[in-house]
């Protein structure tokens, strides 16, 4: 039998184990990109990511919607939440001021679904190399949830309803959720840390610990 260990540190950071245990991948075609456009706040941000969506927000700004623009006008590209939480600004208590809408079917051929899917244009257009700010932390790393504790990093996994799809789908594929992450894992962390990461993973692997 495995014996499980709860957490797993990393250079000063802590990791659910579940986040090496569980299976994930992003399924647009059971989602809809619903995580750009539930819930009751915005993203997470820091004060050098808006600073940097602020000089992207040129190159973002035609793809916005005229209420987002609106928001941005009046309150910023962020504000701070009840519990004092600095968030990307949202429409009307729903979509990220940063999203757009494009047929399903134009994004995932293969699903031949022509409903709308909400996406991210500050993604978009950094993808097509008009800006160099891809999205917030948190967005790209989601459905990991970053905390602090002093000096120490604390990273969970959360689950969340709308994306019931992702880890069904992850467990059809066998993508563990640190695999599926790994680009933004690295950019938060960098490649080193992600190198030991995936070896701190297999030791733990071949002592039967995970």
């Amino acid at each position: 039998m495995v014996r499980q260990i709860p957490i797993i540190e990393v250079q000063g950071v802590l990791l659910s184990t579940d986040i090496i245990t569980e299976q994930f991948c992003c399924d647009l075609s059971a989602c809809g990109g619903a995580c750009c456009s539930e819930g009751d706040a915005g993203a997470p941000v820091t004060l050098d990511e808006i600073a940097q969506i602020e000089e992207a927000l040129d190159g973002v700004w035609p793809m916005m919607s005229a209420s987002a623009q609106h928001v941005v006008d009046r309150q910023g590209v962020a504000y701070a939440d009840p519990e004092g939480e600095l968030v990307t600004s949202i429409v009307e208590g729903r979509d990220c001021v940063f999203t757009y809408y494009a047929p399903l079917d134009t994004i995932v051929p293969e699903s031949r679904d022509s409903r709308s899917c909400c996406l991210c244009a500050l993604e978009k257009v950094c993808r097509e190399g008009r800006t160099s700010f891809m999205k917030p932390i948190s967005c790209a790393l989601y459905p990991i949830r970053e905390k602090h504790f002093g000096d120490l990093v604390g990273l969970n996994l959360h689950r969340w309803a709308v994306c019931e799809g992702a880890f069904k789908r992850g467990r059809e594929l066998g993508i563990p959720v640190y695999r599926f992450l790994r680009e933004p894992l690295e950019r938060r962390f960098g490649k080193a840390w992600y190198a030991e990461l995936e070896q701190v993973v297999d030791e733990l692997k071949a002592q039967h610990l995970i």
